[in-house]
């Protein structure tokens, strides 16, 4: 039986959730706010729904300091900061999920996971093209697909060129890349 999560409080909105729907900051040594998503820093963990909008509501209403019941400082780049970890985490479960052999790229055979019924999800350049994302969308059917890289980015993370779709295979392996997709849009989306 899998052991559930345990719930922590948002600082903002004060609900109570799932650790993996939230994002962990702590104080650095000069009381700065910094990201602990790996929960492995020293100190006291705060916790702020994963949402940019929650994320900015929090360093407007100076909500850091009032929790912390102290000073402290919060950069005005944090946003991004969390948005380049979450994008880098995802990127690099893409890396590990092809070096493991886990997911497939190119239109063809993309479509030939899609047809046997091998693949989990669907990954989607953002900047892919109209006929292509029809394409993929017909024969995704009702599987997910995410838009949340341009081809330069995939293609980094792949060492490939002009990787527009990719497809993730059944298995433990798509269940941390989803996941890490899952908080990547979540942060962006909401």
């Amino acid at each position: 039986m899998k052991q559930e999560e345990p719930l922590r409080k948002c600082i903002v909105s004060g609900k109570s959730l799932d650790k993996n729907k939230l994002l962990r900051f702590t104080l650095s040594p000069e009381a700065e706010v910094i990201p602990d998503f790996k929960k492995k820093l020293p100190g006291k963990g705060f916790y702020v729904t994963n949402s940019i909008t929650i994320l900015n509501k929090a360093i407007e209403g100076n909500v850091f300091a009032k929790v912390c019941k102290q000073k402290v400082k919060v950069s005005s780049d944090l946003p991004v900061m969390v948005e380049h970890i979450l994008r880098k985490r995802a990127l690099d479960a893409i890396s590990l999920a092809r070096k493991a052999g886990c997911l497939v790229t190119g239109m063809d055979k993309v479509a030939e996971a899609l047809k046997k019924e091998k693949v989990a999800f669907v990954l989607e350049a953002v900047d892919a093209g109209n006929d292509g994302k029809q394409k993929i969308a017909h024969m995704a059917k009702e599987l997910e697909i995410f838009r949340l890289f341009e081809t330069e980015e995939l293609d980094k993370a792949l060492n490939k060129t002009n990787t527009v779709h990719a497809a993730f295979l059944k298995g433990e392996m798509a269940k941390m890349v989803r996941e890490e997709f899952c908080r990547l849009s979540d942060f962006l989306n909401s």
